[in-house]
């Protein structure tokens, strides 16, 4: 599993209907202030193991502001202390390989059928550790907002 962890202002994920059409109207699928959006890749190696070590690093590493608003290393709080939100963002491309050509070959990441249920299981591991997730639609072509704040931005990789 490979994770992008932006620690963010706010974030939201929108998704258009494809009734729709490209240009009908956006439909917002999850939202959050002052927190951390991430965007996960799951490969065909993942299992449950990886979802659970995930979450953990999830909500335990300290990257939030404290609650003074201060970005002090030595006092910088978890989600899990801050009482923040996660947006979590599935995102097959994390797992992509450009090594050849011109073109990205996809053949790393996991199909639907075994990254959705880990995608899930993520997220309620997340919760589980009772911080509040939301998530963008799993397989929609979504439009991800946000407004980094620092820039602070972590890869991480199970």
């Amino acid at each position: 599993m490979r994770i992008i962890i932006q620690r963010v202002r706010e974030a939201r994920v929108t998704v258009t209907d494809a009734a729709s059409g490209a240009a009908g109207e956006e439909r917002t699928v999850g939202e959050i202030g002052s927190g951390l959006c991430v965007l996960v890749g799951v490969t065909h190696t993942d299992g449950v193991a990886e979802a659970e070590k995930t979450a953990k690093k999830i909500c335990e590493l300290k990257l939030l502001r404290n609650a003074a608003g201060e970005d002090d290393p030595k006092s910088r709080l978890s989600v899990s202390e801050a009482g923040a939100k996660v947006l979590l963002v599935s995102q097959f491309t994390l797992y992509a390989s450009v090594k050849k050509g011109t073109k990205p070959s996809w053949s790393h990441a996991a199909p639907a059928d075994k990254a959705l249920p880990l995608f899930n299981r993520l997220a309620e591991e997340i919760r589980s550790r009772g911080v509040d997730t939301e998530t963008g639609e799993f397989g929609a072509h979504m439009n991800v907002y946000l407004t980094n704040d620092g820039p602070f931005t972590i890869f991480y990789e199970v």
